[in-house]
């Protein structure tokens, strides 16, 4: 593509950055048909190709940005299968980060989509916060007619039941390892997923435990900064990454560490891009750097110690069929696809793959809440695909999709559970 980006405007790091990114893209079109907005609307704004052309326009020519460029722009998933489709590797992830945040300056947003997004940006990863508040949503839904449209659809997102708040991640703790240690690791409790799933953690732990890994936990980093990052809440991101950033530098510099651990592939994703993130911050940027080089899905460590040792036998008739959701973040951002699978058949599972696995579920962060028709539609695309494997239960990487997923005839939950529930855990059924 050809840009004509004046001298002083390629001054600003993000808009050359940005030039570099936009060059690369020839308009095959390859990333429509991967597109998962695109495939619902079958509008060329809605898909990577017509996007780019509209954060050209933000970037060149600010100009003449209409609120209708913001409206397809935030019909973006931010799901990335573009980038795992685009034969030119264009950066496309980075480029519509670069492009929002221009356009949040040119087009204000109305007062109540405002609101919505730092009330989000607020409570979500905070994890005490936003179990309180699924809490009072309880007592909110009989008057949801009474609310705002957007209210009333982000009630209907939250989870009816709310479990207690997991106590992993509420204090900087230690967890040993059985037997002989052959790793030390630090496992990001998480926000979000500490308020709706406990177990996802305690299974984790118990799992790396087994197999000898030390566990450690940082109170301070309790957030990664993602959920915020992806809906322009840009001083609250940098703020919880930060934190996270130091305080597993401290971890490293006290007793080291052998990996940084993520069980939130949504999380991994943003922790994986701490290195480009900080990469001009004189303080962070070679702390970042180590720390996203280290940084592992919880997949990709299991993989690498093995599971053999600690898997039991299974039953003469198996462990049952599941299916496999393959969450965006874990595909397309992180690159790891297979991986997954092959634990839960090393566990003794019968693992099938849903038609399309490569479109998103529509859950993307907290995009349900602020794009709830076409979240909608991409979950029921999704539960259709999966209940036709005939599986009993679905596996997946990530706490926004078992939350959009999950339904009570076909259960979700993480991977990890199901490897811990083969070596001796708790049925996570």
């Amino acid at each position: 593509m050809q840009t004509h980006f004046s001298a002083t405007q390629l001054q600003d790091p993000q808009i050359a950055e940005a030039d570099k990114i936009l060059r690369a893209c020839v308009h095959c079109g390859f990333c429509t048909a991967t597109c998962p907005t695109y495939v619902m609307t079958g509008d060329e704004r809605d898909s990577p190709r017509g996007r780019i052309w509209m954060l050209r326009e933000i970037l060149e020519s600010p100009e003449t940005v209409s609120a209708d460029t913001g409206y397809h722009i935030d019909r973006c998933l931010g799901c990335l299968s573009c980038m795992s489709t685009c034969p030119s590797g264009v950066d496309y992830g980075h480029l519509v980060e670069i492009g929002r945040e221009k356009l949040d300056e040119i087009v204000p947003r109305r007062f109540l989509d405002r609101m919505m997004r730092r009330m989000l940006a607020m409570t979500i990863p905070h994890a005490g916060r936003f179990h309180a508040l699924l809490r009072l949503s309880r007592l909110a839904r009989p008057f949801a007619a009474l609310m705002p449209a957007q209210i009333r659809a982000a009630l209907k997102k939250l989870p009816v039941y709310v479990p207690p708040l997991d106590k992993v991640g509420a204090s900087t703790a230690r967890y040993a390892a059985s037997g002989k240690r052959v790793k030390r690791v630090a496992l990001l409790a998480g926000c979000a997923q500490r308020a709706i799933d406990p177990e996802i953690n305690a299974s984790t732990i118990r799992v790396l435990n087994r197999l000898g890994v030390e566990v450690v936990v940082r109170k301070e980093a309790h957030c990664c900064g993602a959920l915020a990052h992806h809906i322009g809440e840009t001083k609250a991101a940098d703020e919880a990454a930060r934190q996270s950033l130091l305080a597993w530098n401290d971890e490293i510099n006290a007793e080291g560490l052998d990996a940084i651990v993520v069980n939130a592939s949504g999380c991994g994703t943003m922790v994986k891009d701490y290195g480009h993130l900080f990469k001009d911050d004189a303080q962070l940027s070679a702390i970042a750097a180590h720390i996203s080089g280290i940084t592992l899905d919880i997949s990709q460590l299991l993989a690498e110690i093995g599971i053999k040792d600690i898997v039991q036998a299974a039953p003469d008739t198996g462990r049952g069929t599941i299916a496999y959701h393959s969450a965006c973040s874990l595909q397309h951002g992180q690159k790891i696809h297979d991986l997954p699978q092959q634990l839960l058949r090393e566990a003794g599972f019968d693992v099938r793959q849903p038609l399309n696995p490569h479109l998103c579920c529509g859950s993307a962060g907290v995009y349900n809440i602020l794009q709830p028709e076409m979240a909608d539609g991409l979950r029921q695309r999704k539960l259709d695909s999966l209940q036709a494997t005939g599986a009993i239960a679905v596996a997946a990487g990530n706490i926004g999709c078992i939350a959009q997923l999950d339904e009570t005839g076909l259960p979700v939950r993480h991977t990890v559970q199901f490897i811990d529930w083969a070596s001796g855990g708790p049925s996570p059924l």
